[in-house]
C-alpha cells in the first residue's frame, strides 16, 4: 500500500521557524510496522511542519539487528536497511535517513555522506525512547530531547544502571508521553531529571478514517506483546507488564461474546489458555507499517490492557497505538492508566478499572458504534494531530529556561 503523501511536505514556513531536526529512532533494527510507526510520525509531522528533519539510528556497540526472516538478532542490518529504504521511499522522505554501524564503522542509508554537515548544522536532536546512545559527533547539537514513552521502567533504569544515568545525561531536555509525570496523583519514581509532559504524534492525513461494514465478525482487537521484558521492583514495589495486567480480564470473552481478538507476540503467550477462554488469537500484521494499519482499520474497534507499571503508577500514558485507531475513527475500550485526567473519555475512548466497567464499555461502544467513531476520530484531531502535538514540543525545547536544562550530573 503505497503511502507516498507529498502534500504532507508542503513547506509551512509562514506559520513556523524552519529548524533543522535529527530525530534518532529504532527502525532498521527493529524492522516491524507497528514499531517503526511511532518514530516514523516524528519524522513525517515535522516534515509537514516545514522542518528540515531527518531520521539517524544507531547499531549501538551490541547485536541488536533483528531479521524475521532469518529469527536472529545479530549485527547485520540488512534486512533492517531494506525495511527502512522501501518505508521512508514510500512517504517521500527517501533522502532522509541513515544508520551508523558501530561493529564497522560506517555510515549507511540515503544522507550517510551528509552527516557530517547534518551535525555541525542541526538546531535539535530529538532522541526518541533513548534506544540510540548520544555519540561525541551528536553533542554539537546545541538541544538534544529525550523523550521517554516506557515509565517507570525508564526512571528506575536510571536510578539503578549509571551507564543508562550517564547516556541521559547527555540530553539538555527530558519529556515523558505519561502527562501525569510530575503530578501529586502520579507515583513514578523520581530520577531526578526535570520531566515534562508531551504527547504522541500522530498524522491525521496518513491516517485517515475508513469505513467499516458492520457485521457479526467485528472484533475488538490489538497489537500487544505478551512480556517485552522482565518485570522490575523498586522500593518494595513490582512493576509488571501487560501480561500481570491480563490475569483480571482473562474470562471477559465469557461474557460479551466472540469478539476479542489479540494480535500477540511473545515466548511466554499462553495461547492454549487464551483460545480455551474464548480469545481469538493471530500473529501481530507486523510487515511492514501498512499491513498494521490495515489491520487496525479493518477491526471494529480496540480493547486493551495496559502495562501492570503504567496503571498502578497513574502515570496517564496513552498508547500512540490507541490514538492510531481513535485517528481511523475507530474507538477504544482501553484500562485506565490516570489518562482520564486529561483525555475526555466517555465517547469514542472508553476507559475501565475493572471487569465489569470493560464490559459495559464494550457495550456501550456496540449500542452507538457510529456514534462513537466519529467521536473517535474527533479527539485524535483534537488531542493527538502531530502539528498540534509537535509544534508544541518544539516551542517547549526551544524557549527552555537554563533551568529545565540544569540535569543532574552522573
Amino acid at each position: 500500500m503505497k503511502q507516498t503523501l507529498p502534500h504532507l511536505l508542503q513547506k509551512n514556513v509562514d506559520s513556523v521557524s524552519r529548524l533543522r531536526i535529527v530525530v534518532l529512532g529504532y527502525i532498521v533494527r527493529g524492522p516491524l510496522g507497528g514499531m517503526a510507526w511511532h518514530p516514523l510520525q516524528y519524522v513525517m509531522g515535522l516534515a509537514s511542519l516545514g522542518h528540515d528533519v531527518y531520521f539517524i539510528e544507531d547499531s549501538d556497540d551490541y547485536p541488536s539487528c533483528y531479521d524475521p526472516v532469518r529469527g536472529l538478532t545479530d549485527t547485520d542490518p540488512t534486512y533492517g536497511l531494506q525495511f527502512a529504504n522501501s518505508i521512508f521511499e514510500q512517504v517521500g522522505l527517501g533522502d532522509r535517513w541513515a544508520y551508523y554501524d558501530a561493529h564497522t564503522n560506517s555510515w549507511l542509508g540515503s544522507c550517510a555522506d551528509r552527516i557530517g554537515e547534518i551535525c555541525a548544522t542541526a538546531d535539535l536532536l530529538l532522541n526518541i525512547n533513548g534506544v540510540n546512545p548520544v555519540r561525541s559527533w551528536w553533542e554539537q547539537i546545541p538541544e538534544r530531547a529525550l523523550i521517554e514513552g516506557d515509565s517507570v521502567f525508564t526512571q528506575i533504569r536510571h536510578i539503578t544502571d549509571p551507564v543508562a544515568r550517564k547516556q541521559a545525561c547527555q540530553h539538555t531536555a527530558f519529556f515523558s508521553c505519561s502527562e501525569n509525570i510530575g503530578l501529586a496523583q502520579c507515583s513514578i519514581p523520581d530520577d531526578g531529571f526535570p520531566w515534562q509532559p508531551t504527547r504522541v504524534p500522530i498524522v491525521l492525513d496518513a491516517w485517515p478514517v475508513t469505513p467499516f461494514v458492520s457485521d457479526s465478525q467485528g472484533k475488538f482487537t490489538t497489537v500487544m506483546q505478551w512480556e517485552s521484558y522482565p518485570a522490575r521492583e523498586y522500593n518494595g514495589i513490582s512493576y509488571g507488564l501487560k501480561a500481570d495486567s491480563f490475569a483480571s480480564y482473562i474470562n471477559l470473552p465469557e461474557r460479551v461474546g466472540s469478539i476479542l481478538e489479540l494480535a500477540v507476540s511473545g515466548a511466554k503467550t499462553p495461547s492454549n489458555l487464551l483460545a480455551s477462554k474464548g480469545w481469538e488469537l493471530r500473529e501481530p500484521p507486523t510487515q511492514t507499517p501498512w499491513t498494521y494499519q490495515q489491520y487496525i482499520q479493518q477491526s471494529k474497534a480496540e480493547f486493551s490492557v495496559a502495562k501492570h507499571a503504567f496503571v498502578i503508577s497513574n502515570c496517564g500514558l496513552f498508547y500512540d497505538r490507541s490514538a492510531s485507531y481513535l485517528a481511523s475513527g475507530r474507538p477504544v475500550v482501553v484500562q485506565e492508566t490516570g489518562f482520564s485526567d486529561w483525555l475526555p473519555t466517555g465517547e469514542g475512548v472508553m476507559a475501565f478499572r475493572n471487569l465489569e466497567e470493560a464490559i459495559a464499555s464494550i457495550e456501550e461502544i456496540n449500542s452507538r458504534y457510529e456514534f462513537h467513531c466519529k467521536a473517535a476520530r474527533a479527539i485524535a484531531e483534537e488531542y493527538f494531530d502531530a502539528r498540534k502535538t509537535l509544534s508544541r514540543l518544539i516551542e517547549c525545547i526551544m524557549n527552555s529556561t537554563a533551568e529545565s536544562r540544569n540535569h543532574p550530573s552522573s
